[in-house]
């Protein structure tokens, strides 16, 4: 609960509002149960999503999760109909203008306790070469 994390995802599509939320209980699928879903009566889960960036057919996205659900961030926002780029069980099976070989999705920023001693540690990541590459690629279109 007192853990921050922010993520970077480029998700498919354009997004109508700059910023909102995602509230919507994951739970296992019900059919494939080696996957997780929004399933009423599940866990509740929140995604905070704020547009950094709106490519043609694309949004870099900022995501600051409330909640740490497995595979929340794919989930939610398959559920919204805004796929995570690249990935092989949320995303959808569009074709890209460019080569990607994982989701697209960046821990950016985490910061917890330190179980112990109680001290604060956070740590920052720029994103992947990877990741800044295809992004490049999106503001030159």
């Amino acid at each position: 609960r007192d853990m921050k994390r922010i993520y970077w995802a480029l998700a498919e599509l354009g997004f109508a509002e700059v910023e909102g939320e995602i509230t919507a209980p994951i739970d296992r699928h019900p059919v494939d149960r080696q996957r997780m879903a929004v399933v009423e009566g599940g866990r509740f889960a929140r995604t905070h999503w704020r547009v950094l960036g709106g490519y043609p057919g694309y949004t870099l996205l900022e995501l600051h999760l409330d909640t740490g659900r497995t595979h929340q961030i794919g989930v939610h926002l398959k559920h919204i109909q805004h796929p995570l780029v690249g990935d092989p069980v949320y995303g959808s099976s569009r074709k890209h203008p460019f080569k990607v070989e994982r989701p697209l999705l960046h821990a950016r920023f985490l910061r917890f306790f330190h179980p112990l001693s109680g001290e604060p540690l956070a740590f920052e990541a720029p994103l992947p070469d990877d990741f800044q590459r295809i992004v490049t690629i999106m503001r030159a279109r």
